[in-house]
């Protein structure tokens, strides 16, 4: 059997997750051939993902594919792509808020965009969506520094700060047009602020919402619940058949434990987020500012000022959110940023497992 082709290839941490970052060039441009590729790059379907870069999680299952872009308004355009772990599957149906930390300093890398003297700001379309983000990060001397000294939750040590900010959302920030719903017989509010989430009083499913993740993935009653009032809420918020797709995403809300506004946990669609994804925080803390949303009662919002801390199972993750209410149409999001943090961890070639056979 003749040795595989290997493919340029940048593996990098954006945030609390762990991605292969490639340029739209370096991949095949048919969508099918391209999938099937990724799949043997990860090492998919495989629960250990043992014979590719994957590793065993969704979350460091992730693809970003990165291209100058065509938009006026964008740099760079940033498409993203889940790799299911045990399943041939590769779903574009969502963004990544944390793989989207890593997209300023990757396209600095490969030369799509000219690194500033001392920072420098990236603009990006998020291609699964349509949305915009702008990343700035240090670049002293023109080139990519990952050091510093930010820390982020369910990250261990430090590294340079990745600022993104988000311009107001295009679509609606009520997908149902109702600040509350009911999905499944539970009352919800459905909110997309970049990524469609279902907001869920924990108490509403007979669970405290402080539960680890792995006692939760195990509860076979909740998670069958949930499972009815994600496919009722993706009817609801306009998505259609959601069985076998990633969104929306199911956050369930209890009060802070650790002065934060509120305690999450996530599921993203069945395993439970180790912490909470950058969009997936953008969309709660739109929702804990929305007036008669589920969350009222359960958070702690702070009298002054935009920044929430979301408290989430590895600690929490601080965001900075705004609405305007009184507007025709419906309440839209006035601001929205974060700060993440990101690290390059390989550039090389990786070589896939040949097209067929080599599993066992």
């Amino acid at each position: 059997m003749s040795r595989p082709a290997g493919v340029r290839c940048m593996l990098m941490r954006g945030g609390t997750s762990k991605g292969a970052y490639f340029l739209a060039d370096d991949l095949p441009t048919e969508e099918s051939v391209r999938d099937e590729l990724l799949l043997r790059v990860m090492g998919s379907p495989d629960p250990r993902q043992i014979d590719g870069l994957g590793g065993a999680h969704p979350l460091t299952s992730k693809v970003a594919v990165v291209s100058p872009s065509t938009d006026p308004e964008a740099d760079v355009d940033y498409l993203f792509l889940q790799v299911a772990v045990d399943e041939a599957e590769v779903s574009n149906r969502q963004n990544c808020g944390n793989l989207l930390a890593g997209v300023g300093p990757f396209a600095v890398e490969r030369g799509l965009v000219r690194a500033g003297s001392s920072e420098s700001s990236v603009r990006i379309r998020m291609v699964n969506s349509g949305d915009f983000a702008m990343a700035t990060f240090p670049t002293p001397d023109g080139r990519v520094d990952y050091s510093g000294d930010t820390e982020i939750s369910g990250v261990p040590g430090s590294a340079a700060a990745v600022v993104i900010e988000f311009p107001p959302q295009r679509g609606k920030l009520l997908p149902t047009g109702n600040v509350r719903d009911t999905a499944a017989g539970i009352e919800v509010t459905c909110v997309d602020n970049g990524m469609p989430t279902v907001l869920i009083p924990a108490e509403a499913l007979k669970v405290t919402g402080q539960e680890n993740p792995e006692d939760l993935e195990s509860n076979r009653e909740l998670t069958s619940r949930l499972h009815e009032i994600r496919l009722a809420a993706g009817q609801l918020m306009g998505l259609g058949d959601v069985t076998g797709a990633t969104v929306p995403k199911l956050t369930l809300l209890s009060p802070p434990r650790h002065g934060g506004a509120v305690t999450t946990r996530t599921f993203i669609p069945t395993r439970v987020h180790t912490s909470i994804g950058v969009l997936g925080a953008a969309s709660v803390a739109a929702g804990l500012r929305m007036q008669g949303s589920v969350a009222q009662g359960i958070a702690v919002l702070p009298e002054e000022g935009d920044r929430l801390r979301i408290e989430h199972p590895s600690g929490f993750t601080e965001i900075e959110s705004s609405i305007d209410h009184a507007l025709e149409g419906g309440p839209r999001v006035r601001r929205t940023a974060i700060v993440r943090t990101a690290r390059k961890i390989f550039d090389g070639t990786v070589f896939p497992v040949p097209p067929t056979g080599g599993r066992s």
